[in-house]
């Protein structure tokens, strides 16, 4: 076995399905994305060569294209708090739990194999304001009615609105990964960190958190780029509306490309979120370093 493992040949017969796989389903069609960007084209006649015009107007001329960019940063932050800090408290409260963990763990989990149009169906039900959702109906019982309102129509909170469903999707996901994390911490490390009297936010902030910094890390990468890329239940529960206040990038360059059929733009705006996800992993990775050589945790 540790003969196969140091033969380059064999790990590369090995590797070549997976990069078969993924360079026709990623790396070929962004390369398509980056061509196509270079072109006018409605998807029918001819395709004209405009060079770096796609570019110049998404930069510099559309507005829209702005307001998804913004929009795109809140939906992220949303997205990342609610599944990777809320997922941490979770994994964190399930590791005290005993008579119970499983079921518990398993409740969870069972939104992240929800279809998109399910979770977006159950929650223009939870939004809705005639006939009264389940959001207004808790107002109104709680007195709290002149709180109650049109969440999905609302300007002010519509992104928030559609930023919830997703984030609670993969909760139990990356609930999940980081529970797998913390049981994996050797028990005599804890206990003697414990006798040396490190307990609460000390026991975790100097020996937990370190020791998962890694899965940590990945779940980080994970939920941003995720988010970055997030489509199908913002598209479904308001398709960018109202007045593109909850237009996100991949639903703006979807209706570019396939609505409008502009497709050339369109793949302008693709690539830009694959350059903003690659940047965003780039960001996250430098102030991890950075943090490790201030000596943070």
């Amino acid at each position: 076995m540790n003969k196969i493992l140091r033969n380059r040949t064999a790990i590369l017969v090995f590797l070549l399905p997976a990069l078969a796989i993924y360079s026709f389903t990623v790396f070929i069609p962004i390369l398509w994305s980056l061509f196509y960007s270079f072109y006018s084209w409605d998807g029918i006649s001819g395709m004209s060569f405009n060079g770096v015009q796609n570019y110049v107007k998404m930069l510099t001329r559309d507005d829209t294209f702005w307001d998804a960019f913004y929009n795109n940063i809140i939906y992220v932050l949303i997205i990342v708090s609610m599944q990777v800090f809320l997922g941490l408290l979770v994994a964190l409260m399930v590791t005290k739990i005993g008579k119970g963990r499983n079921l518990l763990k398993t409740l969870y989990f069972t939104p992240a194999i929800i279809t998109s149009v399910g979770i977006s169906q159950l929650f223009q039900n939870i939004y809705s304001y005639e006939p009264i959702g389940l959001v207004n109906f808790i107002l109104t019982k709680l007195g709290l009615e002149f709180w109650a309102k049109a969440w999905l129509s609302d300007l002010n909170i519509v992104l928030t609105a559609v930023s919830v469903p997703e984030g609670w999707r993969f909760i139990g996901l990356y609930m999940i990964i980081l529970y797998s994390a913390l049981i994996s911490i050797p028990k005599e490390i804890m206990e003697a960190a414990e006798m040396d009297g490190a307990t609460g936010w000390r026991l975790f902030g100097s020996i937990t958190f370190p020791l998962i910094k890694p899965v940590f890390i990945v779940t980080l990468v994970m939920a941003t780029t995720g988010a970055l890329k997030g489509f199908d239940i913002p598209f479904l529960l308001t398709n960018g509306g109202p007045m593109h206040r909850s237009e996100l990038l991949s639903t703006y360059m979807y209706k570019t490309a396939f609505s409008s059929l502009d497709y050339g733009y369109g793949s302008a705006i693709a690539v830009f979120i694959v350059i903003e996800s690659l940047l965003a992993v780039f960001l996250i990775r430098k102030l991890i370093r950075v943090d490790d050589q201030n000596g943070g945790y």
